[in-house]
């Protein structure tokens, strides 16, 4: 007997649960402690604003929302290394890196307030180009995947990114993207954020594949598992990913190890199907502790530097959520009118008739 293939995924990390660097082989532009300052702010400003569109549901003042809480690492360092012209494909939580690449906070807030200008996002952004949030699962995979094919057939130098979660990565839709960025040789990142959960099953029943990283072998993509709680690591792994893409090397799977420290959204109560030891521990491993550590021990960090960091932030949520307050709510009409250049009759029908309702009813 002859063995066809082998394969090995490797384990990626930096920065160990308390803040010390694990290995001496960082890029270049990331062994100055002090580049990762933004990094950090940006993760505490996510968190906060996270905590805020929580309240803000509570209160019936936002639809239901999905919480990012424990995800800040693995988010903000894929939006961190992208670039202008590269697109983004979320699923629906990723809302550090779509902050970085200059997706508001008002316009998170008017997505999940059910108005859909919330993903009109600003044209000099970076997220220009973005795709919007997506609910279904990974379908995103596939526009992205479609973008990528784009960008080789223009030869430009750009990349396309999608995030879906461990759940997601079962899906047929994630499994077409991984076969067509093999067969193109796409500039296409995968990102699989495993945060343990999908909704109520957990990782250990969703698949039998020892990682979720190597479900990017069978279309022939680089896979790596990642310590998706270590900034740096997320980071070394993007920057990795990107130019290997560029180079014309291929796409690449990146399964980001994390946790869902909150419920998976506003509508669900994670204590029904959820150890409340596993939820503790998960806190002691979470991406806030370690880089804090890591840069406070460099000395460019400090308690001093957070306070007013997120008396700032509460005072940029808060402009923010005012400003989503303060939209006008858009017509009733205006759910017909952007679909089709030509509206069938049918669907102009619906669009009288929910105007007379709207009439009489208010």
């Amino acid at each position: 007997m002859t063995v066809s293939a082998e394969y090995q995924i490797h384990h990626l990390q930096y920065l160990d649960n308390d803040g010390q660097l694990l290995r001496n082989d960082l890029p270049e532009n990331l062994r100055d402690p002090a580049a990762l300052v933004p990094y950090f702010k940006q993760m505490l400003m996510t968190r906060l604003f996270d905590a805020k569109a929580v309240a803000l549901q509570r209160t019936g003042k936002l639809g239901t929302y999905a919480s990012c809480l424990g995800h800040e690492a693995a988010h903000v360092g894929i939006g961190a290394v992208m670039r202008r012209g590269d697109v983004f494909a979320p699923s629906y939580r990723e809302y550090g890196a779509m902050l970085v690449r200059g997706v508001r906070i008002r316009d998170v807030l008017l997505y999940w307030g059910g108005d859909e200008r919330g993903s009109d996002y600003d044209r000099n952004s970076d997220a220009a180009k973005d795709f919007p949030i997506c609910v279904p699962i990974s379908t995103q995979c596939l526009h992205a995947a479609g973008s990528a094919l784009a960008f080789k057939l223009r030869k430009q130098q750009q990349i396309a990114v999608a995030v879906c979660g461990d759940g997601g990565s079962s899906k047929t839709d994630f499994y077409a993207a991984v076969n067509s960025a093999g067969a193109y040789k796409l500039p296409l990142i995968l990102c699989v954020v495993n945060n343990g959960w999908a909704i109520s099953v957990p990782r250990s029943a969703q698949t039998g594949a020892q990682t979720l990283a190597q479900k990017g072998l069978a279309g022939g993509l680089h896979c790596l598992q990642v310590d998706g709680n270590d900034l740096l690591a997320v980071m070394v792994a993007m920057q990795q990913a990107r130019e290997r893409a560029l180079a014309g090397d291929g796409g690449t799977v990146l399964e980001l190890l994390t946790y869902r420290l909150s419920d998976h959204t506003t509508a669900d109560d994670a204590r029904r199907y959820r150890d409340s030891a596993e939820v503790t521990d998960a806190w002691t491993r979470e991406p806030m502790l370690r880089l804090r550590a890591y840069l406070t021990n460099a000395g460019v960090w400090n308690e001093q530097l957070e306070n007013e960091w997120n008396a700032e932030c509460a005072k940029r949520v808060d402009e923010e959520v005012n400003a989503y307050l303060a939209t006008p709510v858009p017509p009733v009409e205006a759910m017909f009118d952007y679909l089709y250049a030509d509206p069938p009759p049918e669907l102009l029908a619906q669009r009288a008739a929910a105007i007379a309702l709207e009439n009489r009813h208010g």
